[in-house]
C-alpha cells in the first residue's frame, strides 16, 4: 500500500494499519481488549500521536482507539468522504422577506481539517444553504462572506467594517441582516454594532454554534434558522445575540447586544442575558416576546452609522496583590482608557492608588466595571470607592465590562474629551446602563438541593 493512502499516520500507529491492510477512508471493524467497534478510519491530525486510529462510528462521532488494546482489524469497505459541502444557489420566493447574511468564521461557517485535526473556517454562506436547505422556507437569502476567521481575531477593523457594510444593506432595502460569527466574542461584536449602528429600521442579528457542523448535537442548523426567523419577521428592530435557549432543541433566545454574554465554554445554551431578561424566544414557527420595550421595526430606510473605535483601550481584572506598575505600564505604552474589572461594588487595592493618580493627571479615563456581572457598581459605599473617584475613576452603573470596553473604545474613537467621553460612556445607548436590576434578572441555580433538583425534572429530558 502507497503512503499517501495512509493519510497522517505515522510510527506504530501505521505500523498496525498495515499490518491489517485497513486503509484511511476504510469502513472497518475493530476488536479490542474493551470491545468491539464499527466505523470510518479517520486521516490522523500531523501533529497527533502516533499511538491512536481515529474511527468515526455511526453516531457521528469521532473516538480514538489506543492501538495497545487492538486485537484484529478488518476492512469490510471504502469510501473517501467528501466534507465539503457544496454552493447552492438560494431560490427566490415571492412573499417571502429578504435577508441578507454576513459570514465572518467561527463554528457556524466551519468544517473539521483533518491535517491539523481543528475546526476552521471553511464553509461560504452559500454552503451553508446547502447544509440547510430549510432556510428557504424562511425568507429570500443573499449571502457575503465579509471575513474568514474565528471569533478571536474578530476586532475594531471588522466591527468598523460590519457597520459600514450593514449600512449599505439597510439604504438598499434589506429586510433582515444575519451575522454569522465565531461564539467566543460574539458579545463584544454585538456591544459594538449597538453602539456603531443606531436607529436601525430593521432587525440585525448575530449567531452562531456551539458545536461545528459535523458533530452530530450541532446547534448550526438550528440557530440558523431561528436567527432567519428573526431577522425575516420579528418586529424587534434591534441588534441582537440569537442562540440556543433551553439545552434542548425547543427555541432559541433573542437577546439584547449590550446585555448578553458567553457563559460556558460548551453548552449550546452558553450565552445568557446578564441584569435583565432576554428579548424573546424564537423557533421556526413563531417569536413569542418576553420583553415589551424594544425598538420597532420602521419602514424608512434611515440609520445613523457611527463606525468609531480607538485602539488604544483595555480592560484590567483586579485581583489581589496587583502592583502599580501594571496600571503603569498601560500607561506608559500609550493607552488612553482603561476599564477596570473590580471586585464587589467596584474596589481594588490602595497600592494601585497612585498609579491611578499618574494615570488620570496624563489625561488616561478610567471607569469601574465589576467582577460579579450581576449587580450595580457602588462606590459611595465605602472609603475604597471614595477614594478611587476621588482619583479619577468613574462607575459604570450595571454595564458588563466587556460592554463597558468596547464603548470606551467607541468613545475615545470619536473624541479626547474626558467631559464629552463620561457623557457617552454614561448616557445609555440601548440599555447598556439599566436603572435596576429586574427579580428574575439573577437566576444562578445550586444543583443538587432537592428544590432545585424537582425543578430541573421538569425540564430535563
Amino acid at each position: 500500500m502507497s503512503e499517501d493512502i495512509f493519510q497522517g499516520y505515522k510510527g506504530k500507529a501505521l505500523e498496525v494499519l498495515k499490518k491489517y491492510n485497513v486503509r484511511v477512508w476504510g469502513q472497518t471493524t475493530i476488536q479490542t481488549t474493551r470491545g468491539n467497534f464499527e466505523g470510518t478510519v479517520l486521516p490522523r491530525a500531523e501533529n497527533d500521536d502516533d499511538f491512536h486510529i481515529v474511527l468515526k462510528i455511526a453516531t457521528g462521532y469521532n473516538i480514538g482507539i489506543d492501538i495497545g488494546t487492538i486485537n484484529e482489524m478488518k476492512e469490510t469497505g471504502y469510501k473517501k468522504a467528501n466534507y465539503k459541502i457544496p454552493e447552492k444557489e438560494f431560490p427566490i420566493t415571492e412573499g417571502l422577506p429578504n435577508v441578507k447574511l454576513f459570514g465572518t468564521g467561527g463554528t457556524i461557517a466551519s468544517r473539521l481539517d483533518y491535517r491539523t485535526g481543528a475546526v476552521i473556517p471553511a464553509f461560504s454562506p452559500g454552503e451553508l444553504y446547502g447544509a440547510v436547505p430549510e432556510l428557504a422556507d424562511i425568507c429570500n437569502l443573499t449571502t457575503e462572506k465579509v471575513f474568514a476567521v474565528f471569533s478571536e481575531n474578530m476586532g475594531p477593523k471588522q466591527y468598523v467594517a460590519l457597520a459600514k457594510a450593514i449600512g449599505e444593506e439597510i439604504k438598499n432595502g434589506i429586510d433582515g441582516i444575519v451575522i454569522g460569527h465565531g461564539t467566543d466574542t460574539l458579545h463584544h461584536t454585538g456591544a459594538a454594532l449597538t453602539f456603531m449602528v443606531q436607529n436601525s429600521p430593521i432587525p440585525i442579528v448575530l449567531v452562531g454554534s456551539q458545536r461545528s457542523s459535523d458533530r452530530p448535537s450541532s446547534d448550526a442548523a438550528l440557530n440558523l434558522m431561528h436567527a432567519m426567523k428573526t431577522a425575516g419577521h420579528s418586529d424587534i428592530a434591534e441588534v441582537m445575540v440569537c442562540m440556543f435557549g433551553a439545552t434542548s432543541d425547543e427555541y432559541g433566545l433573542l437577546h439584547k447586544g449590550t446585555r448578553v454574554r458567553k457563559m460556558h465554554s460548551s453548552y449550546r445554551s452558553t450565552f445568557r442575558t446578564i441584569g435583565d431578561i432576554p428579548l424573546a424566544t424564537v423557533n421556526r414557527d413563531k417569536i413569542t416576546h418576553i420583553k415589551k420595550d424594544y425598538k420597532h421595526r420602521r419602514k424608512d430606510r434611515n440609520v445613523d452609522i457611527l463606525p468609531y473605535f480607538s485602539d488604544k483601550v483595555t480592560m484590567i481584572y483586579y485581583y489581589p496583590g496587583m502592583k502599580p506598575d501594571t496600571i503603569d505600564a498601560l500607561v506608559d505604552n500609550g493607552y488612553k482608557g482603561i476599564v477596570i474589572v473590580g471586585t464587589g461594588l467596584g474596589h481594588v487595592n490602595k497600592e494601585l492608588y497612585p498609579a491611578i493618580e499618574r494615570a488620570t493627571k496624563k489625561g488616561v479615563v478610567m471607569y469601574m466595571t465589576l467582577q460579579t456581572l450581576w449587580g450595580f457598581v457602588h462606590m459611595f459605599v465605602y472609603d475604597t470607592g471614595r477614594d478611587m473617584m476621588a482619583k479619577g475613576v468613574i462607575p459604570t452603573g450595571n454595564m458588563l465590562p466587556e460592554v463597558a470596553f468596547i464603548k470606551l473604545g467607541w468613545a475615545l474613537g470619536q473624541t479626547k474629551d474626558p467631559e464629552e467621553i463620561k457623557k457617552i460612556m454614561l448616557t445609555p445607548i440601548n440599555d447598556e446602563i439599566t436603572k435596576r436590576e429586574p427579580y428574575n434578572g439573577y437566576l444562578i441555580y445550586q444543583g443538587g438541593v432537592p428544590e432545585v433538583e424537582d425543578f430541573i425534572k421538569k425540564f430535563r429530558k
